[in-house]
């Protein structure tokens, strides 16, 4: 009987621990800095840490915090470099050419899959898991969740990756831009 007493009286001790803590979590509740926010949500999220950092999220902190310039984005290009100096009111900046080159079209990894040896370097090399396979057993890249950001390939050891620009579907085409319908048209 005086175990019982003993566990209720812990259980009711920790219940109430548990509610104050419960209450002060929300109550108390610390905000993330909403600009932060708003400059991730402006950056391409591959993740590909040519800007200098780990991935979107700490270099959009770093953008907020003044720590980093808006211009270390190669995948954004100056596309994302305007919005960033839009929504900062700050002067647009050239493209760092330190961190990368922009390309125009997105694109994707594909692995030669008879010259892959199954080693799974490019498998830790991707920051958002896109490539499938198993130690000693070929790879595979998943195109819709592959980022272009060309980290799996300086680990290959065979260099049987190479990056494609992404086909084209109906959803994702778009009219090209007035100065480039001539290079779109072949017309010279």
């Amino acid at each position: 009987m005086l175990i019982l007493i003993a566990v209720f009286t812990l259980s009711f001790i920790a219940g109430s621990f548990g509610l104050i803590l419960g209450y002060a979590a929300i109550r108390y509740k610390v905000e993330g800095n909403p600009i932060v926010e708003q400059v991730d949500a402006l950056l391409p999220q591959t993740q590909c840490g040519q800007c200098g950092f780990a991935g979107c999220r700490p270099y959009a902190e770093a953008i907020a915090n003044g720590e980093a310039p808006i211009n270390q984005c190669p995948p954004g290009g100056e596309n994302t470099i305007v919005a960033l100096a839009d929504l900062l009111d700050v002067e647009v900046l050239p493209l760092n050419e330190e961190h990368g080159e922009h390309l125009e079209l997105p694109m994707v990894a594909i692995i030669d899959e008879q010259t892959c040896i199954g080693c799974t370097l490019c498998i830790q090399a991707c920051p958002v898991d896109a490539i499938l396979g198993a130690a000693k057993h070929m790879h595979t890249v998943i195109e819709d969740e592959c980022t272009g950001c060309e980290l799996c390939l300086p680990p290959c050891p065979v260099d049987c990756i190479d990056m494609v620009p992404v086909k084209q579907t109906l959803e994702d085409w778009k009219w090209p831009a007035p100065g480039n319908l001539t290079e779109a048209s072949g017309v010279h």
